[in-house]
């Protein structure tokens, strides 16, 4: 059982579109403060030049100062394999609690094998100010706000739910973008199915806010849908798909999928909180190419 909603809250939600990785990341605001929490933070990075930048948070901390908000909390819904998180780029800027789901952990061992990371990278999620469970509870603000555990992309994937507005990571995309892969390590297309119902047995006027979009069609971007849009039209999932199918299809989807352009990068750095990788003796950083290890 879920603990009761606040659907009668609804927070004011600046979405930030990311057209390097089709990545959105939003600023949540409690409508009854102040407060906000920024949700999955984009960095830059040149992957070529070995370039990082600040630009797309550099713009979230701007909108943040320029409302005259106080960022409570800089929320990542899972390890992301698509960009680099600006997480504490941004707490360094504006303070806040950055917070990922427990399971972090096992993405972080299944990740430090594959990188061959020493004894000294820690993989007990220490690198984040909070690890939620299924069912744990935050504030922003005045707002309550709820951790749920949708694993299946990943296995630390966590929805966030706060008062009329659920933050659902890559768990599922837009209607007519269907759901997310399921064939990274420690991924489950069952898993991910079971996740996306219970996402959809929220209310249907909850309004779902998604992580990625690509435009399908040559539609414009969007980012914003509700439970009873996606139950009635994803195109995965929608109309009462049942789990064998929906199984079916995500496996034979994901088999043509190539690995995302960052994922390399990516992972490295957010399986560490969005720190890059400990410097040389020479003060350099680097990060590691695994050849045949994804």
């Amino acid at each position: 059982m879920l603990p009761p909603l606040d659907l009668d809250v609804t927070p004011v939600v600046r979405g930030f579109f990311d057209p390097a990785t089709n990545t959105i990341s939003y600023v949540v605001r409690d409508p009854a403060s102040t407060a906000c929490a920024v949700i999955d933070p984009v960095m830059d990075i040149d992957y070529a030049a070995g370039r990082i930048t600040y630009a797309h948070a550099d713009e979230i901390i701007a909108h943040v100062k320029g409302e005259g908000l106080t960022l409570d909390w800089l929320i990542e819904t899972h390890v992301h394999a698509d960009h680099l998180s600006a997480a504490p780029y941004i707490q360094g800027r504006l303070g806040g609690k950055i917070g990922i789901g427990r399971q972090i952990t096992v993405v972080q061992d299944t990740f430090g094998k594959v990188f061959n990371e020493g004894t000294e990278f820690q993989r007990d999620g220490s690198q984040f100010d909070r690890l939620f469970d299924d069912g744990d509870t935050y504030q922003v603000g005045t707002m309550r706000c709820l951790a749920l555990h949708t694993p299946g992309h990943t296995p630390a994937c966590m929805t966030h739910v706060m008062g009329d507005a659920a933050f659902v990571g890559d768990t599922l995309f837009m209607p007519d973008g269907g759901s997310a892969r399921a064939d990274f390590p420690g991924g489950d297309a069952g898993q991910l199915y079971d996740s996306i119902q219970r996402v959809l047995s929220l209310p249907d006027r909850m309004r779902l806010f998604m992580c990625h979009d690509y435009g399908p069609n040559g539609r414009e971007i969007r980012w914003e849908t509700t439970v009873a849009e996606e139950r009635a039209q994803n195109i995965h999932v929608g109309h009462g798909q049942s789990r064998e199918d929906f199984v079916a299809l995500r496996t034979a989807r994901d088999r043509t999928l190539g690995m995302p352009k960052l994922i390399i990068p990516a992972l490295q750095v957010n399986m560490r909180g969005g720190d890059l990788p400990p410097a040389d003796a020479d003060g350099k950083r680097f990060l590691k190419v695994p050849v045949n290890g994804l």
